[in-house]
This record gives C-alpha cells, sequence and structure tokens, in this order.
C-alpha cells in the first residue's frame, strides 16, 4: 500500500509546537494535489496547509485544537487508488514508504512551552481558540477564564492574540492603579490631588467629520512604534553627503544593466551596501538589548521600509545581506518590495532583522528622525538628491560647481550607542558613498 505521512510543519527556530484549529477534510475523502487538508496556528502566523499529493484520506491522528508537536504525523494518506474501503483504522507500519514535511510560516515569537503544560492553562468550555502563547500569559498573568473571553480579539475570526491580551492587562493595570489613587485621595482627603490621567485627550467630532476604523496592519504599526518609542532612548543624527560620483555612475550604466539582468538599479542597493561595510567596522550597530545584555548579531540582515499602495507600511528583510554583491542586492531588494506591494511576502521573510533602512527621498523628502524597529537599535534613513552649489577643493584652489547632495539620517537607542559611535557609524556611511569607485561594474 502506497502512503504519504503528513508531517506537523516546523513554524520557526524556536517553534517545538502548533495548534490545529480547523480540518477541512475527514477519514475516507478523495483528495488531489494542491487540495486544503488543515488550518494550523501559533499565536501570530495562521497557515492553511495544501495536500502534497492525490490520494484517500486514511487515517486523522489528531483532532481540531489538539497541539501537536513539530514533526508528528498528523494524518495518512493512501495513494493506492483501487483500496474501496477507506475507513479502516490500520494502525501505521513503523517503516512508511514516503514522508513529506511541509512548508509553513516562520513564528516570530518564541513560544517553547511543553504541551502538558498549555493544555492545564485555562481549559474553556466555549469553542473559542487560544493560543499557546496567549494561554501561557494568562496563566502567568492570573488573568480568568471569564476575563479571557471577554477580550476582543484582532486575529483571524476574533481571535485573541498576544497584543490583544497584553493592551487588555495594562489597561487591567492602570484601572487598578487609578482605582488605588482614588482610594488614596479620599483616605488623604486632598483637595488639589488633580483625577486620574487618560491615555489620549478627547476628541470631539463634528457633523462633516468621516471616522475610519484603524485596519489591523495600522493597529499593529501603531502599537510597534509605542512600543519602540516607550522601550529605547532616541537620538538622531544627521550628515549631508557628496554622491555625485553615485550618480554619474548609475546614470552611465543603468540601460545597460537593465538590458543584462532585466532589473532596474536605483541608488537604493548602492546605499545599502554602504551600510553593510560600515556595520563591518562597528558591529555594535548591528545588535540588541537583553535586559543588561547586548546581544551583537553575527548575521547582517537588512530590513528595508516598503510604503504599500494603501499607505501601510512593512519591513521585508534581506537575510545576510553582506552575503551579496552589488547585482544581487539589486535583485534581491527587486524581488521583495515588488512582493510586498503585491501582499506575497512569506512571514519568514518579514523577520529576524537587524538593521533597517527607510528611504524618504523616494517621496521626495530630504531628512527625516525614523524610529527604531525594535528589538534592533539603529535605523538609518535617505533622503532625497538634491542639486547643489558646493565648494570643491582642486589642486589650483577652492571654486564653486554643482554637486549632487543628499542627507543621510541616523537614529539609535541611546542606552548602548552613544554618540560617538552613533555618529562615527553614520559618517562612515557617508564616506564610503563619497570614496564610490566610479570605474566599478556591476
Amino acid at each position: 500500500m502506497s502512503q504519504f505521512e503528513i508531517l506537523m510543519p516546523k513554524m520557526g527556530e524556536s517553534i517545538e509546537e502548533a495548534t490545529i484549529t480547523k480540518w477541512f477534510v475527514k477519514e475516507g475523502d478523495k483528495v488531489v494535489e494542491d487540495d486544503l487538508l488543515l488550518e494550523i496556528a501559533t499565536d501570530k502566523v495562521d497557515s492553511e496547509i495544501p495536500c502534497p499529493v492525490e490520494g484517500i484520506i486514511q487515517k486523522i491522528m489528531y483532532k481540531q485544537d489538539d497541539i501537536v508537536p513539530v514533526g508528528s504525523v498528523i494524518a495518512i494518506i493512501n495513494m493506492d487508488s483501487e483500496v474501496s474501503d477507506q475507513n479502516e483504522t490500520t494502525q501505521l507500519e513503523p517503516e512508511s514508504e514516503s514522508a513529506v514535511v511541509l512548508p509553513a510560516a516562520t513564528e516570530t515569537e518564541q513560544i517553547v512551552e511543553s504541551k502538558a503544560n498549555t493544555n492545564e492553562i485555562n481549559k474553556s468550555d466555549s469553542d473559542r481558540f487560544y493560543s499557546p502563547l496567549v494561554r501561557k500569559i494568562a496563566k502567568e498573568e492570573a488573568v480568568s477564564q471569564n476575563e479571557l473571553d471577554s477580550i476582543t480579539g484582532s486575529g483571524l475570526n476574533a481571535r485573541v492574540q498576544k497584543q490583544d491580551i497584553l493592551t487588555w492587562i495594562e489597561s487591567r493595570q492602570k484601572a487598578d492603579k487609578e482605582s488605588d489613587n482614588k482610594t488614596y485621595q479620599a483616605e488623604t482627603k486632598s483637595s488639589h490631588s488633580p483625577g486620574p490621567l487618560t491615555d489620549t485627550p478627547k476628541i470631539s467630532v463634528s457633523g462633516g467629520d468621516e471616522i475610519r476604523k484603524m485596519s489591523r496592519m495600522r493597529k499593529l504599526i501603531a502599537d510597534h512604534m509605542i512600543n519602540s518609542i516607550q522601550v529605547s532612548a532616541h537620538v538622531t543624527n544627521m550628515i549631508e553627503s557628496d554622491v555625485t560620483k553615485i550618480v554619474n555612475w548609475r546614470n552611465q550604466i543603468k540601460d545597460d544593466f537593465q538590458r543584462r539582468e532585466g532589473e532596474k538599479i536605483t541608488y537604493l542597493p548602492i546605499f545599502l551596501e554602504a551600510a553593510i561595510n560600515a556595520i563591518k567596522d562597528f558591529p555594535m550597530i548591528n545588535s540588541s538589548v537583553d535586559g543588561e545584555n547586548i546581544i551583537i548579531k553575527k548575521d547582517i540582515n537588512l530590513g528595508i521600509a516598503v510604503a504599500l499602495p494603501d499607505y501601510n507600511l512593512i519591513v521585508p528583510v534581506i537575510k545576510n545581506a553582506d552575503k551579496y554583491n552589488l547585482s544581487g542586492l539589486t535583485k534581491e531588494l527587486n524581488r521583495l518590495a515588488s512582493s510586498a506591494r503585491e501582499s506575497n511576502l512569506k512571514p519568514d521573510e518579514i523577520q529576524g532583522g537587524t538593521f533597517t533602512i527607510t528611504n524618504f527621498g523616494s517621496f521626495g523628502n530630504t531628512i527625516g528622525t525614523p524610529i527604531i524597529n525594535q528589538p534592533q537599535v539603529a535605523i538609518l534613513a535617505v533622503g532625497a538628491i538634491e542639486k547643489k552649489p558646493a565648494v570643491i577643493e582642486t589642486p589650483e584652489g577652492d571654486v564653486i560647481g554643482i554637486r549632487h547632495k543628499m542627507f543621510l539620517s541616523l537614529t539609535y537607542d541611546h542606552r548602548i550607542i552613544d554618540g560617538a559611535l552613533g555618529g562615527s557609524y553614520l559618517k562612515r556611511v557617508s564616506d564610503y558613498l563619497e570614496n564610490f569607485d566610479p570605474k566599478r561594474t556591476v
């Protein structure tokens, strides 16, 4: 009998298990290649798993809501079309003929907890699904099942995500503090004590105003930005760089490059290359803070901020960017940017960044102060290139000439990066750009 074993796919290096949230098939069903078999989930990633072969579902090993270790057999497909009775419950042979591990998205959150402990947390009589991480947080923060069921989820089918429960816990803590503050005021009978502070000012709405609810992506971006400001001590340095050599070089090679490679080369890959070279000179820029520890990253994974057609923002990541030459950086950058705008990015392609670059210049802006993309400690912004009069030093003396100039701005985390390091890194990026070799090939 020809069989395929469907295995629970690996969701990331730190993920040991996933939850089956829905089966699209049952035992005895006929399936063909690419038919949907089931949906699995962790806290952030919901993945629909397609069928890799044609056959009949012989055995489903786990039911909906089961938490399954990575690599476990979750279903068996009989590929023998002559078998008529598919309701048999034959046990899996010790040596199956073949097995396939299905691809799945990579999870950003590190969820390492035992299946037994997860099953003990917050049992609910309702049909509502809670991921292992949400259950773990609920247990640690003493959130009752009734409280958990009352939280409005922002995920698929109103599923409670990590940020939903953390926001709810934060609100509960603030309410407790306000209650304590009121009690204290009553006890001390202080007539001049101010009332409890609110998070945001009250907004008046007139008849002609439009009220538009934030999309889920917009809420995630907002939370991420606020969290970054609260976590890191932001400082921004700026420098103006002469990129005339780069402008002239690109104008000379861009048409030939597009004919040869089928790709457009912009200025951004050149800026990426300079940022990578400067990171090699100042590795601390490519790090993260973990409590009182500084983690200097071995890999250079560049996040590139990409504006989407709906004005939202996403940051795909060029993994091991230092391994690419300029042509490779151009192709990978174009591929990721195109996938981002077409909503075709894989979860793994927006995770693992160690340093981010954002291009204000693509919108004609000359300078800006970006917010650090946590858990990174620095972000580089590049502005628009402008023609400016400048003093040029020559052997015969100084002259005034027209040069192509642009501003670079580096926002860094002052907890571990001081002005000397931040300023030195930014100056080194500028030096690489100004000393660009106009005779190089690509």
